[in-house]
């Protein structure tokens, strides 16, 4: 508190029209979802720990139910260090570390979880490796010597040790633990490669790391992971989907994104639906394709739009009578599709008949044409 007064009283002598320097040093970010009881003890301790820096707090919250975003709002009126970003329509842990980085006002930015799980003491030791110039990146590895994933249950640590394995040996991710949330780089190094990160997923730094291919100096310094104290996981049951995702589109070199081939994934179910569904109705209907093909595509279309509101687009899920809607606006979308997709086979085929091409072709026409009018008509950003 002390720092924050005495800088405002310094300039608050200044003669008039001196301009001054930025000369905060330190940003930290905190993505938040109902951690309200964390975040006045987070604040003590990066307030004890960062003593004689000049820091800021920026808490990113996805409109926590409990009110997390009030509880920041109100440390930010005693203390101008706290910030609060409070998202509203949107989630999703690296998409909240993207724009916390980026609101950023100091040239270094680190970035940790509010459940008191990282260890905010290596931060004065994280910064003084960016500030003397000898890495670009610092990065708190549980698997280092001296650092520690005790905390960790049984199940847990072999989720994270077997994504480690994949990220370095398919993406060739050098640090031991690409996994972690709690990391510490360069603002401007982050924001040349903002553009290529997805907002989606939450291994934010295994998407810096594997984006950067090799150009970040990088230092790993140990932690202790910690037991979670208050407030609920970031992580849900569709983690690995996220995660496998990311390294695809990485090794794909983002040419597709993650969103896509969650979508794409989907589209894949749903064929596998729609043949099931098909062979049954014949069953039912005694042989009549026609009818029997129309059921399938409606049962394949309903069961593709709850996978995406589910999976795909979660972080925008659509929720009590928008579902109707959205389902109804899909149907219609999905129509459009099959007739892309029929219209560019055919157009291919009559060229060079060759049916899988052709085959192939208009299923891709048809999945991308889904993609981009479902994001923009049926999930769009409210």
């Amino acid at each position: 508190m002390a720092d924050s007064r005495g800088s405002q009283a310094a300039r608050a002598d200044a003669p008039a029209g001196a301009s001054w320097a930025v000369t905060r040093q330190l940003s930290v970010i905190v993505p938040t979802f109902k951690e309200r009881d964390n975040v006045v003890t987070l604040y003590h301790r990066l307030e004890a720990t960062l003593a004689g820096v000049d820091w800021e707090v920026i808490f990113v919250d996805d409109n926590s139910p409990d009110g997390t975003w009030q509880a920041v709002r109100d440390l930010a009126a005693r203390d101008t260090r706290v910030r609060c970003i409070r998202r509203i329509g949107r989630r999703g842990l690296s998409g909240a570390c993207i724009e916390g980085i980026l609101a950023a006002s100091a040239p270094f930015t680190a970035v940790m979880d509010a459940d008191l799980q990282h260890d905010e003491t290596q931060l004065p030791r994280m910064l003084a490796l960016l500030q003397s110039g000898e890495a670009e990146l610092v990065v708190g590895s549980r698997y280092i010597e001296g650092g520690s994933a005790d905390a960790f249950d049984r199940s847990r640590l072999g989720i994270s040790v077997a994504a480690t394995m994949v990220a370095r040996r398919l993406l060739g991710v050098k640090i031991a633990d690409p996994m972690s949330g709690f990391f510490m780089i360069r603002r401007d190094r982050f924001e040349e490669l903002a553009p290529s990160l997805s907002v989606q997923g939450f291994k934010i730094l295994l998407d810096i790391v594997a984006t950067a291919r090799g150009t970040l100096r990088t230092i790993e310094v140990p932690f202790v992971f910690g037991s979670r104290q208050h407030g609920e996981s970031k992580l849900d049951s569709m983690v690995a989907l996220d995660f496998f995702g990311l390294v695809l589109a990485k090794l794909t070199r983002d040419l597709v994104s993650l969103r896509f081939l969650m979508f794409a994934l989907v589209g894949a179910i749903g064929l596998a639906v729609h043949l099931v569904t098909l062979d049954l109705a014949m069953l039912v209907l005694d042989g009549s394709f026609a009818e029997a093909q129309t059921i399938a595509a409606f049962v394949a279309m309903t069961s593709n739009f709850l996978l995406n509101n589910v999976l795909t687009y979660r972080d925008q899920r659509l929720k009590g009578l928008a579902i109707a809607r959205g389902l109804v606006v899909f149907y219609i979308v999905c129509s459009v599709g099959l007739l892309a997709n029929v219209g560019v086979a055919f157009s291919i085929y009559n060229q060079r008949p060759i049916w899988w091409l052709a085959g192939a072709a208009g299923a891709l026409m048809g999945a991308v044409w889904n993609y981009a009018l479902s994001s923009l008509l049926v999930w769009r950003r409210r």
